[in-house]
């Protein structure tokens, strides 16, 4: 939260752009009440970087009643009237879905969290000239997200702060240089939780194969994973230089290192986020193509 503090005091200086005010901006999020998207609303509303009032969310269906749990959001299955109502759009659906997404968005902010898409299919496709292309991944459900973003040429200076503030609100977030480089981080950190659940998993499913009680198994793992990903994350040492520490004592953990790099363990990591890359930009390229 005092993340996004100092982003808001930042926005609350800038002036008043074609009658709106940069950080009081009306949203709507395409996909909204999908797993991604439910977040980013809830994260935003109690950031207070909007009001509810001032956030429209659709979906594939329209639902009875309001589903959301968020009192004064709008809910649309219109994605035409949503996107007449905001000045900013978040289209978080999946890649497969974009072809159905009918819009006119050339007056509009439009930021993209979906994997593989480039700007220029989605300028293509909506006639957006303000493009932004972001990649949360599932950790936004926590606000502990990492989000690389990459902003295309047509995006203003007050628009890039605006996003930087949107997606402070669920973690921490930075702008990339080149779409090259979002495709590449949509495999690295996009996918990344995914990758410590298969290790977290690995290691469980050994420790109840050696006896351990699945209860127990659970609650090792899951201990170690939250307190080892808080060394990494939030110690002043590099990875290496912690790899590095253990190693020296030459013991069990010297061992196991010793015994997994034997396997492959490094060689696997490199194999599966140079895949995972490899189908985002199929995946941008096959779009592309009339």
């Amino acid at each position: 939260m005092q993340r996004f503090a100092e982003y808001f005091g930042t926005l609350n200086q800038e002036p008043v752009e074609h009658g709106v005010t940069t950080h009081m901006r009306t949203l709507g999020i395409i996909g909204g009440a999908g797993w991604i998207g439910r977040a980013l609303v809830s994260s935003i509303l109690d950031a207070g970087l909007v009001a509810p009032r001032s956030l429209i969310v659709s979906g594939r269906s329209s639902p009875v009643g309001n589903p959301l749990s968020w009192p004064n959001v709008e809910y649309t299955d219109d994605n035409a009237s949503l996107v007449n109502g905001s000045d900013v759009v978040i289209l978080s659906v999946r890649p497969q879905q974009f072809s159905g997404v009918l819009i006119d968005a050339s007056r509009t902010l439009v930021i993209s969290v979906m994997a593989g898409v480039s700007v220029q299919s989605i300028a293509l496709h909506t006639g957006a000239t303000r493009i932004v292309r972001a990649m949360p991944n599932a950790a936004v459900e926590l606000r502990q997200s990492f989000t690389p973003w990459f902003a295309g040429p047509g995006v203003q200076a007050s628009d890039k702060e605006w996003v930087q503030a949107a997606f402070v609100c669920c973690g921490s977030a930075e702008e990339v240089p080149s779409e090259a480089q979002l495709d590449y981080l949509t495999g690295l950190t996009g996918s990344g939780p995914a990758f410590i659940a298969l290790l977290a998993e690995s290691m469980r499913s050994h420790a109840a194969a050696n006896g351990l009680t699945p209860e127990l198994s659970l609650r090792a793992v899951r201990g170690l994973i939250g307190g080892s990903s808080r060394l990494v994350a939030e110690g002043n040492a590099l990875p290496a230089e912690i790899l590095g520490a253990m190693t020296d004592y030459q013991g069990t953990t010297a061992a196991a290192l010793k015994a997994m790099t034997a396997q492959g363990f490094t060689t696997a990591v490199h194999a599966g986020l140079a895949a995972a890359e490899g189908l985002a930009r199929a995946q941008l390229v096959s779009r592309e193509k009339p």
